[in-house]
Parts: structure tokens; C-alpha cells; sequence
């Protein structure tokens, strides 16, 4: 009997993770595995080109987990270059453009179909965004892209346009280079992924570290020089000169491809899967990573979050149902950190505004501890904000500001999110304690212990 064949779509986290564990659970003779990458570069950790960028890490080789060479020892037939055209679900087959040999092109039959496409940098229809020296950071490519701008570039002049994780990572990348560093960012506040009197704590800290941070900036065009390269950056009342743009607005799902073929989208033009990561509708179509919405533990909503701890998971789980086992994605309670030169940045769980999408009524507290005992030398200040349900205290969400050994804090309150558990049920936790790790109390317990008073005095 001829062999199974799984086509998989997209050469990173998500799609070769599941064409490594199907292999695991079937040999080649059982099922033939194709999986196409427009890239150079497979399975390598995208989170890490801005420290590549700044020069904390090397690269690119560095942030590649496994090749290419050891993908195919594997009996994994990886085509690098290779750019997926087309999806003709009913014939089960893709159309495939080799980016090397002249745009030829060709189609390849499946039976099973894995969907691993990712997510691209926000970019605005408005002039100037195209040109030359505007950079997106989402792939190997990109990160080697803007670091050849970057060794062309004859001053030192940076403008990144957006606040968001990439926005702030990118930033310090730019200062570590030695970069004068502007970050235009059209809302209120930087990190939009925070509550703006959280984010206020990041502008100021942003502001301290020598990167100018302009709130309020609606950007409304790059403009070149020229040579047709961008020289500067405009907004409806002001120009920042750049010798370099970096986009630090967001990503979306890269989804054309299954738009095109008519597969289900969310309202953020993620794919939609059951589960077991199985496109809805589609029994030999499974989709995962950057590409797909998720389920929102807490809200009960579908979101998209572009993380590789997520892209991992999917691909684990989409290759042991592909292999013929059985395994499920749950969702997620929206875990993240970043940093931006020493201040840690991190959150979980709800924010104010996405609680009141989702029809709830809670309360919130901030408190201000240190890191450490305050007598212990290296104490550092530290800021958590809690939401906790109104009637039930059941914790909603946490975010936390502050520098070493901030940003890792919020774990225990994605493991309480995790657990459903309340506010009062959290103070009670037995974390570890010494002076040089923490005060006495936590400061993520102290922010459940005020929560806890305030959903007692708000009643029902």
C-alpha cells in the first residue's frame, strides 16, 4: 500500500514540529512527508533576531534549532525557497513557485495538509512603507535584511514606529547599537498589550533610558530621499529624521493562501480549528502557529497570539494527530514578557478593556514592592496590577512592571489563571522565600491580598 502523503505549509516552529513528530510515530514507508519553506532558514526561534539585531546573541546560525540537512536525515523532504502559491483543497494538491530556478512552478499532491503559514508585520497602506529601508522583523530573513541596512546606513538615526513587544525590543537593540532611537507610537501609551497606567510606567522608564518616545504620533508617511530610500518619518505634525525604520506595529495571521481556498477565518483573519488543531470543517486539514485564533481560557473568546511557546505546542499536537494519535490544545490565559534594556515588562490574563468585552465585572488593584527584601542589597522596585472577578474573586488577569527579577513573576498567575483560581485562594500559595529572591511576602501576593479586600468591599 503507498504511502500517506502529508504536505506541510511553512518551515518554522509550528510546521516542521509537527512534520518531526509525525515522523516519530510513522516511518517513511507509512507516510511521506513535503513541507515547503519560502525561506532560507527552518525551525529557528524568531524571538531572538532583536538580541540578534543588538548584539547580545549571534547569528543567524545560532538561533536555528535544527537544519535543514538534519530535517531531510530525518525523511523529511524540505524545500527551502519554495513558495506555496495555491491551495486546491478539492484535488488535494498545492501549487508550489521555486524562488531559485525562475519562478517554476508545480503542483504536489496530499492527503493530509498542515497549514503552518505564520504571521506578517502590520504595514500601512500609506506612502513610503515599501521603500527600501523600511524593515518588518518577522523572519531570518528580515533580522539579516535590516542588519545589511544597518552596515550600509551612513548616520545613526533610528525610528521605529510602533510600542508594541517588537516596537520596545527593537528600541533597545537600536541603542545597543549605538542608534539615536525614536519610537512613534499613535496611542496613548506605549504596550498596548498593558493597561495604559501600566504602559505609563514603560514610557517613563523608556523616556530614562535615553529612547525618545512619542505618544499620540498617528504616522502618515515614510519619506524618501533621493535614491528612493527612506530618509524620514512623518507625522500630521512633526518629521523624524531616520537613516533606518523599523516596523514595531503588530503582526497578522498570514492567512491568504487559506482565504483564498475558503477555509474559516475569526474576526482577526486567524484560521479557526477544532481542538485537536484540525481546520473547522476539514477533516485532512490541520492549521497551527502565528496563522490560527486560539481559545481564550478566561474570556472564552477567540484570540490571536502570536507566540512560539504557542507555535510549539500546535505543532506537537497537530503532528501526533496527523501520526495517528490523539492529543488537544486546551487554550491559553495570554502569558507574555519582554524587556526593553533593563526594565521587564510582562502580563497574563485579561486586561480592563478586553473584561469588559467579555461582559465581566471586576475590580483592580496596584501595588508598588521591591524584588527583593528591601534590606537586601540589589532591591528593585516593582509594580503589579491585579484584576479580579466582582462577585467571585476569581483572578482575571495580572500585569507587572519592573527590573531583575520582575518579569518571570508573572508565571504564578498564569498557573493560578490556568487553575481558575480566586484572589483569596492565591494569598495562601507556598512560594519560595529568602531575602535575596523576595520580601516575605511576594509581590504577586500582595497584589492578591489587596485584591481580595476589594472584591470583600465591592460585594456583589
Amino acid at each position: 500500500m503507498a504511502a500517506e502523503r502529508l504536505v506541510v505549509v511553512g518551515g518554522d516552529a509550528t510546521g516542521m514540529a509537527a512534520a518531526s513528530q509525525a515522523r516519530r510515530l510513522k516511518g517513511p514507508g507509512e507516510l511521506a512527508i513535503t513541507a515547503f519553506e519560502r525561506g532560507h532558514f527552518t525551525s529557528y526561534s524568531a524571538c531572538g533576531i532583536p538580541y540578534w539585531v543588538g548584539g547580545a546573541v549571534d547569528g543567524p546560525d545560532a538561533l536555528i534549532a535544527r537544519t535543514a540537512e538534519e530535517h531531510r536525515a530525518r525523511d523529511i523532504d524540505l524545500r527551502l525557497r519554495t513558495e506555496v502559491t495555491e491551495l486546491d483543497l478539492d484535488g488535494g494538491r498545492v501549487r508550489t513557485r521555486d524562488l531559485e530556478d525562475g519562478g517554476k512552478e508545480s503542483w504536489t499532491g496530499f492527503d493530509k495538509l498542515v497549514l503552518a503559514t505564520g504571521a506578517r508585520p502590520i504595514r500601512p497602506r500609506l506612502p513610503g512603507f515599501d521603500a527600501p529601508g523600511v524593515h518588518g522583523v518577522q523572519t531570518l530573513d528580515d533580522g539579516q535584511a535590516l542588519l545589511d541596512t544597518l552596515a550600509a546606513a551612513e548616520g545613526r538615526r533610528a525610528v521605529v514606529i510602533g510600542a508594541g513587544y517588537i516596537g520596545v525590543e527593537m528600541a533597545e537593540a537600536l541603542i545597543n547599537r549605538g542608534y539615536q532611537v525614536t519610537v512613534l507610537e499613535a496611542r496613548e501609551q506605549p504596550m498596548s498589550t498593558l493597561d495604559p497606567d501600566m504602559g505609563a510606567l514603560v514610557h517613563e522608564a523608556m523616556c530614562g533610558l535615553g529612547i525618545e518616545t512619542v505618544r499620540g504620533a498617528a504616522v502618515t508617511e515614510v519619506l524618501t530621499g533621493p535614491a528612493g530610500r527612506a530618509c524620514a518619518v512623518a507625522t500630521e505634525d512633526a518629521r523624524y529624521e531616520a537613516d533606518v525604520v523599523v516596523l514595531g506595529m503588530g503582526v497578522r495571521p498570514e492567512t491568504t493562501l487559506a482565504a483564498a481556498a475558503g477555509l474559516p477565518l475569526g474576526e482577526s483573519g486567524g484560521l479557526l480549528t477544532d481542538l485537536a488543531m484540525r481546520v473547522r470543517g476539514h477533516d485532512n486539514v490541520w492549521a497551527g502557529g502565528d496563522c490560527v485564533e486560539v481559545l481564550d481560557l478566561i474570556s472564552g473568546r477567540e484570540r490571536h497570539i502570536a507566540l512560539g511557546t504557542h507555535a510549539n505546542k500546535h505543532g506537537q499536537i497537530i503532528g501526533t494527530n496527523v501520526g495517528g494519535g490523539y492529543a488537544t490544545f486546551p487554550g491559553v490565559v495570554g502569558t507574555a514578557v519582554s524587556k526593553v534594556c533593563d526594565l521587564e515588562i510582562a502580563r497574563t490574563g485579561l486586561l480592563e478593556r478586553q473584561a469588559r468585552a467579555a461582559g465581566l465585572r471586576f475590580v483592580t488593584v496596584t501595588i508598588e514592592s521591591t524584588s527583593r527584601a528591601g534590606y537586601y542589597p540589589g532591591a528593585r522596585p516593582m509594580h503589579v496590577k491585579m484584576l479580579a472577578e466582582r462577585r467571585t474573586g476569581r483572578l482575571l488577569g495580572v500585569q507587572i512592571v519592573g527590573r531583575e527579577g520582575a518579569g518571570k513573576r508573572v508565571d504564578i498567575a498564569a498557573v493560578a489563571l490556568t487553575a481558575g483560581m480566586t484572589v483569596e485562594q492565591m494569598t495562601t500559595l507556598d512560594l519560595g522565600y529568602a531575602p535575596p529572591f523576595s520580601p516575605v511576602w511576594d509581590p504577586v501576593l500582595v497584589a492578591a491580598r489587596k485584591a481580595t479586600a476589594a472584591v470583600r468591599e465591592a460585594g456583589v
